[in-house]
């Protein structure tokens, strides 16, 4: 897998983060914000691929992968979600703290992947979905309503990531592992 994969796979999981939380929201504007999501998610895929057929079989074969600093990173953050479900839905007896818990654990994801990869952009990225799960969770544990969760840990973090591959460095050529050099 390449590090070009990145925008798609977060954007499949923009896009599964905002289908599966919009449904707690009122009826005309759960679907509308699923179906604004889906076109967001077609309009990516369109558009990567239209990057991918511009480069070589060469250099798309050639192109940076995703190194065993990426992959400790995304263990331990599978370890962090299955640990946390297991408490919240066990002992904590918390159920609707879990899109929150999983949105935090995917927040501080990125922020390690920022250092991992040396990628700058994943730093904010991280961060703010870390705040909307931090957030979710003081609204969970408050008693806010299952909308509201689904909205600020849910339905947000979605759309971040769907908007990322917008913020990414658009030069498709750039080492992962290497900090995008400013222009004097």
């Amino acid at each position: 897998m390449t590090a070009r994969s990145g925008p798609l796979i977060g954007s499949v999981f923009g896009l599964i983060f905002v289908l599966a939380n919009a449904g707690a929201l009122p009826a005309p504007v759960g679907a509308l914000a699923q179906g604004i999501a889906f076109a967001v998610f077609v309009a990516i895929v369109l558009t990567l691929r239209r990057r991918a057929a511009r480069l070589s079989a060469q250099a798309r074969a050639a192109g940076p992968r995703f190194g065993s600093g990426f992959w400790i990173v995304v263990a331990g953050e599978l370890i962090a979600i299955a640990a946390g479900l297991v408490v919240l839905n066990g002992p904590l007896d918390a159920p609707r703290a879990t899109v929150a818990w999983i949105s935090l654990v995917v927040g501080l994801h990125f922020v390690a992947l920022a250092f991992t990869l040396h990628q700058p952009f994943l730093h904010a990225l991280g961060a703010a979905i870390a705040t909307c799960g931090a957030t979710g969770l003081v609204l969970a544990a408050a008693g806010a309503s299952n909308a509201a969760i689904a909205t600020i840990a849910g339905v947000l973090p979605g759309a971040l990531l769907l908007c990322a591959p917008a913020r990414r460095d658009p030069r498709p050529g750039l080492p992962v592992g290497r900090a995008p050099r400013e222009v004097v």
